[in-house]
């Protein structure tokens, strides 16, 4: 195989190992209260 095929398989290795190591990221659920809507019961 010629030299730019062995270079481009040899960055997208690094890339695929470098991206499977990536720390993974905190998420943040906010939490917000819940109101309860005025239901219609039909009387007046």
């Amino acid at each position: 195989m010629s030299n730019a095929i062995k270079g481009f398989m040899a960055l997208g290795l690094l890339v695929a190992v470098s991206a499977c190591q990536q720390a993974p990221q905190d998420d943040y659920v906010v939490v917000e209260p819940v109101t309860v809507e005025p239901v219609q019961t039909g009387k007046y």
